[in-house]
């Protein structure tokens, strides 16, 4: 047994996070105030111990020992109770397949997400969200988190799977990919496999979303297999690819893959958009600076491939909306074998999380942590240390559309600020809910058009 997973007699065990009761543990500061709690575990050590009922989970605060878990001891954790509770999207998913699998399905998909395959996505990405921002009429109000999803489901449609659904038919695919997720944060909550089982109103709607996602994306493998080589796309991919033995991918792997991707593309990028979109209504100045860059690189023309690294001031306004806003507030891991972590060795079986949205939100990583200041990514400025900004995570599990989501980001933020000013609702208080991801309470803004100004690029 190596060094690494060793267990000693005398090894410190994780300290007892504050205000445990019994039977309970620490459920009603987690029920209450997820968000909240997640961010007082950090005051607490590197490493912490709660509970749930009778179930203990290790809280890993320490940016230095997540990177490592993650990375160099990421052999020793499987994706834990969450990525279990996610399989309600397909059980051989990439975002929730382990070991050899998972490594072999990484391999297949990789094409699809080379940054010089991205470029090429650009136009289909701008011709894509041009009919949702052309539908917008002056003085509308907007449910952002509704819109953004909708534009991010149909770009990832669009790119991977060829494919444009009506909007009636669009916004039934989102509401279903929120209900399944809204099902699995619960799960692992209360992680009670029992009720899981009973014929409750909740349970019936999840049985209805997945079978309408299946429903939705056997349509289109079934049109697919009808029309043979007219696309080259992620569909195709999966279509053409043979195991280990020759043979084709069982046709419940394609569904479970394809779910599992648009469901991803879907919700965290347009939760974020949503987000940034709030930042700039409340940050004028901000807000000038995006329009001068936007209408400076791109003038009157379309957004292509060419724009978008010059789209500098863009960018960042995308970081720090990944790191103020990041989408993600509870992140799973579970031991697969005795590891050490810094001073404590978990046990094999020990479940694991720790928060993205925490660790982006720390004061001794990020100066001011709470203003929203996109200046903090120029590079003549101080940066986080290697390992404390990880919006898609790090390590041979880190998100394979990484590149996907930055391009697509900027590509909408800059296409929308071309034409549109988006404008906070009178009086509405905006505040951040937790539940699969961190999403604005109120994200409702309206919508005023707008001329393009003169000015040299931020």
């Amino acid at each position: 047994m190596s060094a690494d997973t060793e267990v000693t007699a005398d090894m410190d065990l994780p300290p007892a996070a504050p205000g445990r009761l019994p039977l309970v543990g620490h459920a009603v500061p987690l029920l209450r105030n997820r968000l909240e709690f997640v961010e007082r575990l950090r005051t607490y050590g590197p490493v912490v111990r709660m509970s749930v009922g009778p179930k203990k989970v290790t809280v890993v605060n320490s940016y230095e020992l997540i990177h490592e878990m993650l990375t160099s001891k990421s052999n020793s954790f499987s994706k834990g109770l969450l990525g279990e509770k996610l399989k309600l999207f397909g059980r051989s998913a990439l975002p929730v397949a382990e070991g050899e699998p998972h490594l072999r399905r990484r391999r297949l998909l990789q094409p699809a997400f080379h940054r010089e395959q991205i470029s090429g996505y650009v136009d289909t990405m701008r011709e894509t969200v041009a009919p949702s921002i052309a539908r917008w009429r002056e003085g509308e109000v907007l449910d952002l988190k509704t819109e953004m999803g909708l534009m991010a489901q149909d770009v990832a449609m669009s790119v991977l799977c060829s494919f444009r659904a009506e909007q009636e038919r669009a916004r039934a695919i989102l509401d279903a990919v929120d209900t399944v997720f809204t099902a699995a944060i619960w799960r692992t909550m209360v992680p009670v496999s029992s009720l899981e089982r009973l014929p409750t109103r909740s349970n019936r709607r999840l049985k209805a979303a997945r079978s309408l996602l299946r429903s939705e994306v056997a349509d289109i493998i079934a049109e697919r297999r009808a029309n043979p080589g007219a696309h080259n796309d992620l569909v195709t991919l999966l279509l053409e690819a043979r195991d280990e033995s020759g043979a084709p991918l069982p046709d419940n792997e394609i569904l479970s893959e394809i779910i599992g991707l648009l469901a991803a593309g879907s919700e965290t990028t347009g939760v974020m958009l949503a987000w940034l979109f709030h930042e700039l209504g409340r940050n004028p100045e901000l807000e000038r600076r995006l329009h001068e860059e936007v209408d400076s690189v791109v003038a009157q023309g379309p957004i292509t491939a060419e724009h978008v690294p010059r789209l500098a001031f863009t960018r960042r306004l995308v970081s720090e909306t990944l790191r103020l806003h990041h989408a993600g507030w509870l992140v799973t891991r579970q031991a697969t074998k005795p590891v050490r972590l810094g001073q404590v060795t978990l046990p094999a079986g020990e479940q694991v999380l720790w928060s993205p949205y925490a660790l982006h939100r720390d004061p001794d990583l990020y100066p001011d942590p709470l203003r929203f200041d996109p200046d903090r990514w120029l590079p003549e400025r101080p940066q986080p240390p290697r390992g404390a900004f990880i919006p898609f995570g790090s390590g041979k599990r880190m998100c394979i559309g990484d590149a996907f989501a930055w391009t697509e980001s900027v590509v909408i933020t800059a296409f929308i600020a071309s034409r549109w000013r988006l404008r906070p609702v009178p009086g509405a208080a905006v505040e951040p809910v937790g539940l699969l991801t961190v999403h604005p309470s109120d994200p409702r803004m309206v919508a005023e058009t707008r001329r393009a100004v003169t000015g040299k690029a931020a």
